[in-house]
């Protein structure tokens, strides 16, 4: 029987007691300050330089944050032994090299998410991390967001049988992209934001086979001149058993409360709940209804549990749950996604 009990499921982020290398950050913008580095504090993951091509990005980062150094170069970083694990938090355009050079160093790598620009450089990055022995993972921290991980530990107990269907929505206005270097990325709330829907959706439809995947985005009616990145967006995923996911953003001006609703149905059961911002999840099955209690939050915590579940799989010589082999498909749909809305919503198969 599935338990309401907080302790019954595990889901909070961990970190080995018993490993404590080494890390870097790379790459100080401000969710590094907003998330990353207060989400390491928090659970005793220490750090032991930081780096940034722009120094007044790390001006007094050491007021802030238990930070050992602050790096003059990443040569610096890299020819340190000392340092056996990178976080690399730079823009996509940047990223590819440093993980490179990075993993060549023989550093471990946390990277950013979306892992690359194209699957052919994300493979070469994972192949050579392979020949290198080096675990590469990738920062969907949103796989521990609190509602998500216990859905996600629901799913692999079998809770609601078989999936039938996945349903996000995302009710949170997207005034704030205004004037950012987001609206600069095409596409930017396919590829740089819903990456995390789309991600969760592959995590809990595991070993199915999506076969095509619809993306399309839109200015809303209220998006004011201004605003360059479209706000409204709809991303449908078939599966060749049947099932399906869809992601839409309102992308306007919802109200209070915003939150991300998701519905996740399968032969035997429902679970629902909302993540990052109103925060909640219940399962239904039968007569049973559990609502889980929930404690922290998907910002910063589950920047926390990325870097863990690294460090676990280090110290335990496995692979990562969180690695870019398992994140593959998840870039592979994101980018079939922007190419359909390149193509204003046509199929795209996917391989």
């Amino acid at each position: 029987m599935i338990q309401s009990d907080p302790n019954a499921l595990d889901f909070r982020p961990h970190v080995p007691d018993d490993y404590r290398p080494g890390i870097a950050v790379v790459g100080i913008g401000g969710i590094v300050k907003s998330s990353h580095l207060p989400a390491y504090q928090k659970f005793g993951i220490p750090i032991a330089a930081v780096y940034d091509i722009r120094p007044e990005a790390t001006a007094g980062i050491q007021n802030d944050f238990p930070v050992g150094r602050v790096a003059k170069s990443f040569e610096e970083i890299l020819t340190d032994p000392a340092i056996e694990v990178i976080d690399i938090a730079t823009f996509p355009e940047h990223r590819i090299p440093l993980v490179q050079q990075a993993l060549e160093a023989g550093k471990h790598v946390l990277s950013q998410k979306p892992l690359a620009l194209d699957l052919a450089s994300a493979q070469q990055l994972i192949g050579l991390a392979d020949a290198k022995g080096l675990k590469l993972a990738v920062n969907q921290n949103g796989r521990w967001s609190p509602p998500w991980r216990v859905a996600t530990l629901l799913l692999e107990q079998g809770a609601i049988g078989d999936l039938i269907s996945i349903t996000h929505l995302l009710d949170r206005s997207f005034r704030w992209t205004i004037g950012t270097h987001f609206e600069r990325i095409p596409h930017w709330a396919i590829y740089d934001y819903t990456v995390h829907w789309i991600d969760i959706t592959r995590t809990w439809m595991s070993e199915l086979r999506p076969v095509s995947v619809r993306g399309r985005d839109y200015r809303t009616p209220n998006q004011p001149d201004e605003s360059v990145t479209p706000w409204g967006l709809i991303i449908e995923i078939d599966y060749d058993n049947g099932a399906t996911a869809l992601i839409r953003s309102t992308g306007g001006e919802p109200g209070a409360p915003e939150g991300h609703p998701f519905f996740i149905n399968g032969t035997d059961g429902k679970i629902w709940g909302s993540a990052l911002g109103t925060e909640f999840v219940e399962l239904f099955r039968g007569d049973e209804h559990h609502r889980f209690a929930l404690e922290g939050a998907w910002f910063p915590d589950g920047f926390a549990g990325t870097m863990g579940e690294l460090l676990s799989a280090i110290a335990e010589d496995r692979e990562p749950s969180n690695s870019a082999r398992h994140n593959l498909q998840s870039l592979q749909l994101t980018l079939a996604a922007v190419e359909s809305a390149d193509r204003d919503g046509e199929p795209v198969l996917i391989e």
